[in-house]
């Protein structure tokens, strides 16, 4: 049962981020009429905002969870559009009256950049995440897993 409800869980959060990717594109596009494709590079540097704030948060002492989390949202929802709006002034600002191929290659180039941004401060190497299910059946999924 536990497994199931975890699945579940796992199932609406990743259909919740993608319904909010999709609803940022469409806005995106409604607005400035052009596909940008660092959208989603914004929204993963929203997500390690989000995860820089909750550690520092417990490195802090704050570790009761309706604080921590209402704090972690205040803080990414304050500087993760200072990212969308910079971005929009550097790139996608001078290329207004621009032919639509330059701004779709200056779209795939502020997306690569900001890739290798993040990959630059937070390290290339692979984050293991701790077992959520713990006991025999934990243990028999990490033995299956790998």
């Amino acid at each position: 049962m536990e497994y199931l409800v975890q699945h579940l869980i796992n199932g609406i959060t990743l259909g919740a981020i993608y319904g909010l990717v999709a609803v940022g594109y469409t806005m995106v596009y409604g607005i400035i009429g052009m596909i940008n494709f660092a959208h989603g590079e914004i929204f993963m540097i929203g997500s390690f905002l989000c995860l820089i704030t909750f550690l520092v948060l417990g490195l802090a002492g704050v570790t009761w969870v309706p604080v921590a989390v209402l704090i972690a949202l205040v803080v990414t929802m304050t500087l993760t559009p200072v990212y969308g709006w910079t971005l929009e002034r550097i790139a996608y600002r001078p290329l207004r009256g621009a032919p639509r191929l330059a701004a779709l290659i200056t779209a795939i180039g502020m997306s690569i950049f900001l890739q290798n941004y993040v990959q630059l401060l937070q390290g290339a190497r692979i984050k293991p995440m701790q077992p959520l299910i713990r006991g025999v059946l934990g243990q028999k999924l990490r033995s299956v897993g790998g």
